[in-house]
C-alpha cells in the first residue's frame, strides 16, 4: 500500500477520550475493525512484553449495538491469530463487567465493542489495561501508531472454539456476585423502596435486579430489551433523552429514578415528581455516604468540568481533592496511583474505593439506593438537604454541532477579563479553556475527544445566570 494512502486511512482511526468510535459501514467495518485488533495485538506481543515468556489472554465483550456480537467476534479471531487466547462474552455486557474480568481472572487486557452513548449508527472500540482501568493515552498512542504496520491475522471463529483458544463463557455472574458482596444487602435487605430503572436499551438490562434479589426492594425495569435504533437517540442519560422515565416518575409512585447509559457505565437518577438529579450531584451524594455512612475513606476525584459543589464537600468532609482532565481514564489512572474514595466526571461515570479503577452505573445506582436505606430518607430529601449545606450550584452544558467547513480556532486563546458582569479571576487551559469568576460562576470551552463537537460548560448559583454564561460561551465559540 503506498505510504499516502495508508497515511490517510491510519488518520481516520483515532482514539479519543475513552476508544476508537466511528460510523458504522463508513469508518467502522469489519477491514478497520481487523487492523485496529491486529495494531492492538501487536501492542500486547511487543518484544518488551515477549521476554515475560508467557501466553496473553484478554477478555472481549460487546453491547447491544447493531452487529455488536458479530464485530467481537471478528476482532477475538485476530487476537487468536496473534497467539492471544481470548474469553469471549456470551451475551452483551455491560463495560463494567469486562473490566471487572480482566481484573478478577488476571488478564492481560480487556476490549470492549462499544459506542457507549453515541448515536445509534456509531460503534466502537474501548481498551482497558491489566488492572481494569480505562487503557491510558500511553497505550492508545501505542497503538495508533502500530496500524497499518502489519497486515490482519485472522482464524475462523469455528476453529478458534474447536481449539478452545476463543472461550465463550459466561463472565457476568462473578460481576454480579462481587456487586451483591460490595453493598450491605444485610441493611437493604427489609427496605420497601420501590425503585424504576431505564436502561435505555442498552447492555445494563437486568443485571441491578439480579444484584438485590432476596431483598423487599420493588425494582422494575423499563427499556430492558435489544432496539439497536435506540428510538433515533443516543443512549445517553441526559435530561432530553428521559422524557419517558420522567413522565413514569412523576406519574406513579416510585422512590427513585435511576438510568444507565448504552454500555452501562454511566448513571443519571430521577426523583419522584420526575425532577432531574444531575450526575454531578451524584457524585456529591456518593462522597458523602461512602465517607459518612460507611466510613470509608480517600481524596475525592473531578474532572476540571466538575462541579464546585465537590470542592465543598470534599472540603468538610477533610477529604484530599483531586482535579483532572474530562475524560475517567485520567480518574482510572489515579485510581491505581492514589487512596481514592470516589471519582467521577460530569457525564455520570462514577468509580469508587475496592473496586476496578473505572466507573460502573449499575454500581453508582445501587449506592444511591444504599444511601436513602442507610438515612431512611426519600432522594429529594437528601439533595435538598446536600445543596442546603453545601450551596445550590446550577450546571449546564451544550454540545455545539458547528455548520460544515466552520472551522474553529484554538479555545485558548479565549481570554476575556470579565464574563457578563463579573471578574475573571482563574484561567486553567490545560484542557480547553476555563474561565473562573470572583462569585463561584465559571465558563469551559472544550473540544469532544469522541466527537466533532465544542462543548460548552457554564455553572453559577443560579440558573439565570447559568443559562447567560452558556449563551455567552456558544457566543465566543462562533466568533472565532
Amino acid at each position: 500500500m503506498p505510504r499516502k494512502n495508508k497515511e490517510s486511512r491510519k488518520t481516520k482511526i483515532k482514539f479519543g477520550t475513552d476508544g476508537w468510535r466511528a460510523v458504522i459501514g463508513d469508518t467502522f467495518t469489519f477491514e478497520n475493525l481487523r487492523v485496529v485488533s491486529q495494531a492492538t495485538a501487536d501492542f500486547l506481543n511487543s518484544s518488551t512484553r515477549k521476554s515475560k515468556n508467557k501466553k496473553f489472554k484478554i477478555a472481549v465483550g460487546y453491547d447491544t449495538r447493531f452487529m455488536s456480537e458479530k464485530f467481537a467476534e471478528v476482532s477475538a479471531c485476530v487476537f487468536t491469530a496473534n497467539g492471544i487466547k481470548v474469553i469471549l462474552s456470551d451475551r452483551a455486557t455491560p463495560t463494567p463487567t469486562i473490566s471487572f474480568a480482566v481484573k478478577n481472572r488476571k488478564l492481560d487486557l480487556g476490549i470492549m465493542i462499544t459506542a457507549s452513548h453515541n448515536p445509534p449508527e456509531f460503534n466502537g472500540f474501548k481498551i482497558k489495561s491489566s488492572t481494569g482501568g480505562s487503557a491510558d493515552v500511553n497505550i492508545t498512542k501505542a497503538v495508533e501508531k502500530l496500524l497499518f504496520r502489519r497486515k490482519p491475522k485472522t482464524l475462523s471463529l469455528n476453529d478458534s472454539l474447536k481449539k478452545k483458544i476463543i472461550l465463550k463463557e459466561d463472565i457476568i455472574s462473578e460481576y454480579i456476585r462481587f456487586l451483591r458482596s460490595y453493598l450491605n444487602l444485610s441493611k437493604i435487605k427489609n427496605s420497601k423502596f420501590k425503585v424504576l430503572v431505564d436502561c435505555m436499551y442498552g447492555s445494563g438490562k437486568e443485571y441491578m435486579k439480579e444484584v438485590i434479589s432476596g431483598t423487599k426492594i420493588d425494582l422494575e425495569i423499563m427499556r430492558s430489551e435489544r432496539n439497536t435504533y435506540f428510538e433515533g437517540r443516543g443512549p445517553e442519560p441526559v435530561i432530553k433523552n428521559l422524557d419517558k422515565i420522567i413522565k413514569r416518575m412523576k406519574n406513579e409512585d416510585f422512590d427513585l429514578g435511576l438510568v444507565l447509559d448504552g454500555d452501562a457505565d454511566r448513571i443519571a437518577a430521577i426523583a419522584p415528581g420526575g425532577e432531574f438529579i444531575h450526575p454531578q450531584k451524584i457524585l456529591g451524594l456518593l462522597a458523602l455516604h461512602l465517607k459518612e455512612d460507611r466510613l470509608l475513606s480517600g481524596g475525592v476525584v473531578k474532572t476540571l468540568a466538575g462541579t464546585t459543589m465537590i470542592d465543598n464537600i470534599a472540603k468538610h468532609l477533610k477529604l484530599k481533592l483531586y482535579e483532572t482532565p474530562v475524560g475517567f481514564k485520567y480518574i482510572s489512572y489515579l485510581m491505581e496511583k492514589e487512596n481514592i474514595l470516589v471519582g467521577g466526571e460530569e457525564a455520570g461515570g462514577m468509580g469508587f474505593k475496592n473496586y476496578v479503577p473505572e466507573r460502573d452505573g449499575t454500581l453508582a445506582g445501587l449506592l444511591l439506593l444504599e444511601m436513602m436505606v442507610y438515612r431512611n430518607k426519600s432522594i429529594d430529601k437528601i439533595v435538598s438537604q446536600m445543596e442546603d449545606m453545601f450551596g445550590r450550584y446550577y450546571y449546564l452544558r451544550e454540545d455545539l454541532k458547528l455548520k460544515s467547513g466552520h472551522k474553529i480556532k484554538d479555545v485558548k486563546t479565549i481570554r476575556p477579563k470579565k464574563l457578563l458582569d463579573s471578574k475573571v479571576i482563574k484561567i486553567d487551559d490545560s484542557d480547553g479553556i476555563k474561565l473562573t469568576c470572583e462569585d463561584e460562576s465559571w465558563l469551559m470551552l472544550r473540544s469532544s475527544g469522541t466527537e466533532s463537537l465544542m462543548r460548552i460548560y457554564a455553572e453559577a448559583k443560579s440558573l439565570t445566570r447559568a443559562s447567560s454564561l452558556l449563551k455567552l460561551g456558544k457566543a465566543l465559540v462562533l466568533k472565532q
